[in-house]
């Protein structure tokens, strides 16, 4: 993308948004630029879902702006860069004692409307889940592929297509790969720390914790629920989630209560003493009794559910992102890759994605009349096939209603088709579409395409039938 376009996109979203005075900070994700507002009452969102190269908009606790991979980085930077500050930090507040005042009635309107949501609590627990795990997003997809290089290294090494020779460099991509996923809790941790306010540090302690580094193997800890003896990762991430949100309740009061003079010390010992003995032996082994029965049941769905849960499953995640109710699987998806190697259930969720594919598609050929919705399929499928799906989502299929559905039908026919086969899982999370591939674990990348395929097919033809909405339909 042009720097000139960069910087358009940029100060284009700020006109809209109430300038930069009226952002509190700013942040982005993988496809959206995420801005904390001081009064909506200034926000145009028409005007801003009109801008050239906004493919959406989502109001959540943040006003988010559907951009696209790539260009979200250089439009996020930019825009900070233009107000003095960087991701994440406070603007400077420039307000006159009039907008001063207008801030205040704006953020009680705020608190009002926050608290007559029934759903706020869960909202919450959502968006502290995204804010853990969406910073980890480039290094699962870097490190997962390097994994899966290094594991089809591998069956090339058994099967005598390459020498013994390669095992050197599959260990060294298997060294970069174990960067993220061996020390998961880590940074987990930390970064759950910085989301409920406690020390990031501590929290990263609190994460290295649940590895058990340093325990007699002679004498390993016992487990309180069962009799037997506590493995290290056992309670996996939810486990290092909930003990660091009890540091981070423990932290503050422990803030209030201590001198300073004698803060920097008795705090951070006090906070992990306390918290280490919960984790090892509490937390550990309720949420890995939870874990383990969360992922079981799952498999057991998945194994004896087959066609109907893959299509059951594949059709209603479409929904489940539109609504933000994804980001509660990513810890779900993480226990089952510690657990058991892989995650059965990102494979069949990526159908839904291909779904919308084969929905834009067919709106390319029965909608090829409209200039701008055409422009906007062009721009949003490339990263489309490669399972970045928001940009199809809201700039695409939602707005226009009817291929949305369709797009979840495609999405259940693939659903389905991995259902049938069984045992098609991914080694690590992050990408989906086509980019998923190499990470599709034991051999078995025939029947995801397959399934990829199916639901590319399964999106057109329903799209194509039954999912263009009527004001676009050309005449024959």
């Amino acid at each position: 993308m042009s720097e000139e376009k960069v910087k358009r996109l940029a100060r284009e979203i700020y006109e809209e948004v109430g300038g930069q005075e009226n952002v509190l900070k700013l942040r982005h994700c993988m496809t959206r630029v995420r801005m904390d507002i001081r009064n909506y009452d200034k926000v145009k969102l028409d005007e801003l879902k009109k801008i050239d190269g906004v493919m959406g908009v989502v109001e959540d606790d943040t006003l988010q702006v559907v951009i696209g991979p790539g260009t979200v980085n250089k439009v996020a930077q930019e825009m900070v860069d233009m107000a003095g500050v960087k991701l994440g930090e406070p603007f400077p507040n420039k307000l006159s004692g009039k907008q001063l005042v207008e801030e205040k009635a704006a953020e009680v309107k705020a608190a009002q409307k926050e608290k007559n949501k029934s759903t706020s609590g869960f909202k919450k627990v959502l968006k502290s889940i995204s804010n853990i795990f969406v910073p980890l997003i480039p290094a699962f997809v870097g490190a997962g592929i390097i994994g899966g290089i290094a594991a089809v290294m591998s069956n090339l090494l058994v099967a005598g297509t390459i020498g013994d020779s390669w095992q050197q460099y599959i260990d060294v991509l298997n060294i970069i790969k174990n960067g993220i996923f061996a020390y998961l809790a880590l940074y987990t941790g930390i970064n759950s720390a910085s989301e409920f306010g406690a020390t990031p540090a501590l929290g990263g302690v609190i994460g290295a914790v649940t590895m058990l580094t340093g325990m007699n193997p002679e004498a390993p800890l016992p487990n309180i629920l069962n009799g037997g003896t506590l493995s290290a990762g056992q309670g996996g991430i939810i486990g290092v989630i909930f003990a660091v949100w009890l540091l981070s309740l423990v932290e503050k009061q422990l803030h209030k209560i201590i001198p300073d003079s004698i803060d920097i010390i008795v705090t951070p010992t006090v906070s992990l003493l306390f918290i280490g003995l919960i984790t090892i032996f509490l937390i550990m082994p309720i949420a890995g009794l939870i874990s383990n029965s969360l992922v079981g049941v799952i498999n057991v769905v998945l194994e004896k559910g087959g066609i109907l849960a893959g299509f059951t499953l594949g059709a209603t995640f479409l929904p489940m992102v539109m609504f933000g109710l994804h980001q509660i699987l990513t810890p779900i998806h993480i226990e089952m890759i510690n657990q058991t190697g892989m995650t059965l259930l990102l494979p069949i969720l990526a159908m839904a994605g291909a779904g919308q594919v084969g929905a834009a598609l067919a709106l390319w050929i029965r909608c090829k009349k409209d200039a701008q919705l055409v422009e906007m399929i062009k721009g949003a499928l490339p990263v489309g096939i490669l399972g970045i799906g928001e940009p199809l989502i809201y700039g695409v299929t939602l707005p226009l209603g009817r291929p949305f559905i369709t797009a979840c039908v495609g999405g259940g026919i693939g659903g389905a088709v991995i259902g049938a086969f069984g045992n098609v899982g991914a080694i690590a999370i992050g990408p989906s579409g086509a980019a998923l591939i190499p990470l599709i674990a034991n051999n078995q990348w025939l029947a995801y395409v397959l399934g990829l395929l199916a639901a590319y097919a399964g999106g057109f033809v329903a799209t194509f039938f039954f999912g263009i909405p009527k004001d676009l339909q050309e005449n024959k």
